[in-house]
Parts: C-alpha cells; sequence; structure tokens
C-alpha cells in the first residue's frame, strides 16, 4: 500500500495548482506579441531585458523571504496574486483588415496613372497599424523590377482618406502605394504606354511597420509582460527554497517527486487551454480569454493551497550577505554558474523561439488551421510525458551520476534535441520530439541546478542562494539567449537559428567535460553546520516512534 506524506500534500498541490495556472499562458507570450505585430528582433529585447530584472529580482526578495521568515507565506501569496493580475491585464490584439497569416504569393493589378509614393501617414501612423500591411513585389516581364509596396484594406475609413481609391484593379479589396525607396517603377511603366501592371507581390514579417511600437496597447504588453513574468520567476525560485526546507537534508533526494506535480499541472492545462483557444476562435487572430479563465482559476486554487502550508522553524544567518559571498567566491562554484547561464541561455532560445519557428513551418505547410490544437500537444507531450519521469526519478539519477556528469548529460541532449527542432518537416513532428527530448533537457537540468544550490547553500540563506542560482540560469542566461536568439532568428530563419545553437550546445558539453572535475568526490562543495529544523526533527521522532510500536 502506498503511504502518502500528509505533510508535504500542501506543497504538492502549491506546485499542481501554480504551474497549472501558469501553463495557458507562459508558452503563448512570444506568440501573443506576434499577434500584436511585435517582430522576432523586438520580442528578442524585450525578453532580454526581462532576465535582468529576474537577476536582480530573485536574490532580493530571496533575501527578504529570509530575512522577514515569520511572513514568509504572507509575501509568497502576495507575488502569486500580482502575478495573476498582471497576465490578466495582458492587452488583448486589435483584428487587423489584412489577415496577418498570410504569407503565399498573389497576383495584383493595378493603374499606373495613380500609383503614388507612400506618404509619411502610412509609414508612420499609429492608426494605420492594423490597416495596412508591406509587400515584396517583383513586376512582371520587367527585369531588376523589385520593389516593396503597402497594401491598405479599403474596408477602413483611415485608408480611404488618403485618396488611393481605384488604383489596384485587382483583387479589389486593397489600396497600394510605394516606398519612398523605389523609382523608375512608374517611369518605366509609363515609358512603355502601359496604363495597367501586373506584379507578383507576398506580405513579409520582416517589413512590419514600427508604427506598433509607439501604442498604448504595445506598451501596456511590455509593462504586464514585465510584472507577470518576473513574478512567475520569484515565486518558482521561492517555491524551490521553501520545497528543500520542508524536506530538510535528508530528504533532498525527494524534491523532483513534489516538483513533478507541478509539470503534471502545467501540460494538463497547456493542452486544455490549446484546445479551448481553438474551439473559442476559428479565424487566425485567436482570443485568449479561455486561457485566462484557466489561469484565474487554478491561481485562486494555488492561494488557498499556499495557506495550507506548515512551513519549517528554520535557523537564521547571522549575515545573510557575508554566507553567500564568502560561498560564491569558490572557483567551483563560479564555474557551475557560468554553466548553469549557459542553461539559461539555450533554454530561453527554446521557449521563447520554439513555437515562432513552429508557426513559420506551419505557415509553409499549411497546418495553421491546427496550429494552437499542435502547441498544446507540444506543451502536453512536453511535460505530461518528457517531464514527469525524470522529475520524479531525477534525485536517483544525480545520485548516481553526480551534479557534473548530470549537466554534461544535460547539454548533450539539448545539442540533440536542437538539431532535431531544426530539422522537423511538419509542426506534428515537434510533439516527438519535445516528447523524449524535454526531460532529459529542461527537468533534469533545472533539478540539477536548484538541488546544487540547496546542497551548498549555509544555514538561513537557501531562498537567497536558490535565487541566485536561478537568476544566472533564467535570469542572466535567459537574457543574453534572448537578446541573441532575437537577432539570429530574424537574420537567418528558425531553421538555422537553432541549428546554430545545437553546435553551441554540444560546443558547451565538450567544455563542461574538460573544465568540471572528473572525481564525484569533488563535485560539490557540502555545506557545513547543516541544522535540521526543529520541526522537522520533532516530526521524525513521531514517526520512529510510531514505527516502534507497531
Amino acid at each position: 500500500m502506498v503511504k502518502v506524506n500528509k505533510r508535504l500534500l500542501p506543497i504538492k498541490a502549491h506546485y499542481f495548482f501554480f504551474m497549472a495556472a501558469m501553463g495557458p499562458i507562459l508558452p503563448q507570450l512570444s506568440v501573443y506579441g506576434k499577434q500584436l505585430g511585435i517582430s522576432p528582433d523586438i520580442m528578442g529585447y524585450i525578453t532580454s531585458v526581462l532576465p535582468i530584472m529576474y537577476v536582480l529580482a530573485k536574490p532580493v526578495v530571496g533575501y527578504v523571504a529570509d530575512y522577514f521568515l515569520h511572513f514568509r507565506k504572507f509575501i509568497f501569496a502576495l507575488i502569486i496574486m500580482l502575478m495573476t493580475l498582471s497576465f490578466y491585464f495582458l492587452p488583448p490584439a486589435a483584428p487587423h483588415a489584412i489577415d496577418l497569416e498570410v504569407n503565399d504569393a498573389f497576383n495584383v493589378t493595378f493603374d499606373v496613372s495613380n500609383l503614388p509614393n507612400c506618404s509619411s501617414e502610412i509609414l508612420t501612423s499609429a492608426t494605420l497599424c492594423s490597416a495596412s500591411r508591406a509587400a515584396h513585389c517583383t513586376l512582371d516581364a520587367t527585369e531588376n523590377s523589385d520593389f516593396i509596396a503597402y497594401f491598405l484594406a479599403t474596408t477602413t475609413a483611415t485608408a480611404q482618406q488618403l485618396n488611393l481609391s481605384g488604383n489596384v484593379l485587382s483583387p479589389d479589396d486593397y489600396y497600394m502605394c510605394l516606398t519612398s525607396t523605389v523609382t523608375n517603377i512608374t517611369s518605366d511603366l509609363t515609358a512603355a504606354a502601359a496604363d495597367t501592371g501586373n506584379a507578383s507581390c507576398h506580405f513579409a514579417s520582416d517589413l512590419q511597420t514600427d508604427c506598433i511600437y509607439s501604442t498604448p496597447t504595445f506598451w501596456l504588453f511590455v509593462a504586464f509582460m514585465c510584472l507577470g513574468t518576473i513574478g512567475f520567476n520569484v515565486v518558482n525560485s521561492i517555491s524551490d527554497a521553501i520545497c528543500f526546507d520542508m524536506l530538510g537534508e535528508s530528504e533532498e533526494g525527494k524534491y523532483g517527486a513534489q516538483r513533478v506535480w507541478g509539470t503534471i499541472g502545467f501540460g494538463a492545462t497547456a493542452l486544455l487551454a490549446g484546445i479551448a483557444v481553438n474551439l473559442w476562435t476559428e479565424e487566425a487572430l485567436k482570443s485568449f480569454t479561455p486561457a485566462l479563465i484557466v489561469m484565474l482559476i487554478f491561481s485562486g486554487f494555488d492561494l488557498l493551497s499556499v495557506s495550507k502550508l506548515k512551513l519549517p522553524k528554520l535557523s537564521s544567518s547571522e549575515s545573510i550577505f557575508k554566507d553567500v559571498w564568502k560561498l560564491i567566491s569558490h572557483p567551483a562554484i563560479v564555474v557551475f554558474l557560468v554553466f548553469a547561464t549557459i542553461a539559461g541561455i539555450i533554454d530561453s532560445f527554446i521557449i521563447y523561439f520554439m513555437f515562432w519557428h513552429l508557426e513559420e513551418v506551419a505557415a509553409e505547410t499549411g497546418f495553421m488551421s491546427q496550429i494552437k490544437l499542435i502547441e498544446g500537444c507540444v506543451v502536453a507531450a512536453e511535460c505530461l510525458a518528457g517531464e514527469v519521469p525524470f522529475f520524479f526519478y531525477s534525485g536517483k539519477i544525480i545520485k548516481k551520476l553526480g551534479y557534473v556528469h548530470c549537466m554534461t548529460m544535460c547539454f548533450f541532449f539539448y545539442a540533440l534535441r536542437l538539431a532535431l527542432i531544426a530539422w522537423i518537416p511538419n509542426p506534428w513532428y515537434l510533439v516527438g520530439v519535445e516528447l523524449f527530448f524535454q526531460g532529459s533537457t529542461y527537468a533534469l537540468c533545472y533539478t540539477c541546478i536548484v538541488a546544487y544550490a540547496s546542497a551548498v547553500a549555509p544555514p538561513g540563506t537557501s531562498a537567497t542562494v536558490q535565487g541566485l542560482m536561478a537568476g544566472m540560469d533564467d535570469g542572466l542566461g535567459f537574457s543574453i539567449g534572448s537578446l541573441v536568439g532575437g537577432l539570429v532568428f530574424k537574420h537567418l530563419g528558425g531553421r538555422r537559428s537553432f541549428f546554430y545553437f545545437a553546435i553551441f550546445a554540444f560546443t558547451a558539453c565538450v567544455l563542461h567535460m574538460l573544465v568540471r572535475p572528473r572525481s564525484r568526490k569533488r563535485q560539490y562543495l557540502p555545506k557545513s553546520g547543516y541544522q535540521v529544523p526543529n520541526e522537522q526533527v520533532t516530526i521524525d521522532a513521531v514517526a520512529v516512534d510510531e514505527q516502534i510500536k507497531a
């Protein structure tokens, strides 16, 4: 018969409800921005600034939680509430007058005598962000005739005021103008005595106008995304610190068995929300209302589970700053922090740009009508089939191999995973890739980092050290990965970007084998003077007495 440790039920419930609340939201943030009209490089800039805030916020909030031990539960619940409200108030994307997912080429016939250069209003006006789209065009039967044009939907009132009516003969639901960089197009047609011109065009995301970046919608998205993701990362870090404090040194290997419930919740609601969003709106512009409803429900349950947490009484540190500084001054800890940062660089690129790449592949292969269902299945495969077994057995794997060999193995699997993501011929293949590799990369690597932080943290500094380690991983690492990833993605596209990141991961694997100690006895610094919390000692003593009586 399976025995349930009732003392750990609240932390299991917290992980489940907390991650279940985030499952419908976190994987969709980058494509949410894409729907607003934000380009990959700008999204990269945003997500590169965010992790710098994590680096500052995690240790600071961890310090506050360690300093005000009696108010730790209240601080915890308050941050969860602020995080939930921030994601709830993300501004919805306005419907675009021209389908945002149009990527196919189309033919256009236009009036040569009424084809003006685009005015400054078209190129800069915020009111035209949802009415116009730029396109690459090639004039038929004319050499060296590539040009860029703006197309405006005739149904918008603003477009009708720009005196462009009637200049597009087919398709007749567009107006058209040329950018100021275009020369000789109209003169060539006039010299040929042509009344009409024919061109082949296609809309392109690399020509996105900058007008979206001056709108309140964009800045509200940035502000609430910052607050929400900072809140999520801080809560995640404090959750791990509380979990290890509740387990005590003797049961640190059971961390994965608690954290696995978060994975189950995350995967289940991501799939549920993906199906709901797909059914809620069939058009290209998806409404995230079902995802927000799921988030609110599970956040409410999470606050209830946090109220039931019985936190152990911990010995405090006389000087938290002094103890942590002494720890991070050791060369072995510094090297570990460097490779934790590298893991964060790789993770951030996957998290922020994998779905962007997936939607590009879907547009190329004709799977856009199923994209939210596919994305939900990907997250479900990552969590339910990929992370669950590795979180559950991570303690045994780390005990068998040691922290160093686990990290080396993770980098190798990261390289293989990235290469396969670059290869996928259609979006459904990604479900299989993530099913087999999410656990051996993210789940095992994450557990290795937080378990190492717990193993070396001096007494009374658990939240601070967890914040520091996590700050380097999904703080500094995420910042670098987002910035570099956004620029690489924009200039090289999804497939080549993931291939080059696969090479980077393999290089990290080799360097880790060469730099880190190979002996398992030297893989980490055992902390000295660890004292099991008084409450834990009492509970263990009662358990021993009950076994003797039995």
